[in-house]
């Protein structure tokens, strides 16, 4: 029986001799000296570059006025008079879009409630217009560009006369 129980102990002892060896390798690294600069690095930094405000660019395209149109419709929306018709249009002119070019829906419903929905939009050349949709039924304000209706219209039903 000891001469099967010596090769087994053989085999444990080649085993322990194994994995001593690579335990032991693995810690040769740890005698080299470890290398260390006394330059200083470059930490990155981030640029801000801040973001133009919009500006009207009357021989640009709608697609080019739209940021302009959209911030006007954001702030009027943010503002106590974000269910009048009057007040985007008001701000859309001060900006310096044309008047003359403009629609809006009415403020009230027939039956004299305030309105669900309130349209405006900018005839822009002769093919687009500038629209917007604010309400309660809308949510956040809404702002696109979209194609014109027959006779250079941009929005659809009754509007009101912009006589102000």
């Amino acid at each position: 029986m000891s001469a099967v129980r010596a090769p087994r102990r053989s085999a444990k002892v080649s085993i322990a001799a194994i994995v001593l060896a690579i335990g032991l390798a693995g810690c040769t690294g740890a005698t080299e000296p470890v290398k260390t600069s006394s330059a200083p690095t470059a930490k990155p930094t981030a640029t801000v570059t801040p973001t133009p405000e919009p500006t009207l660019l009357p021989d640009g395209s709608a697609e080019d006025n739209l940021p302009l149109f959209t911030r006007i419709t954001e702030q009027v929306a943010a503002s106590e008079d974000k269910v009048s018709g009057r007040a985007y249009i008001d701000a859309l002119v001060a900006a310096g879009f044309d008047k003359k070019r403009m629609q809006v829906t009415k403020d009230r419903s027939t039956v004299d409630n305030a309105a669900e929905s309130l349209q405006f939009s900018v005839a822009w050349g002769d093919a687009q217009c500038l629209v917007g949709q604010v309400g309660p039924s809308t949510g956040a304000p809404v702002t696109a560009v979209m194609e014109q209706l027959a006779e250079g219209r941009c929005l659809i039903g009754n509007t009101r006369t912009i006589d102000w």
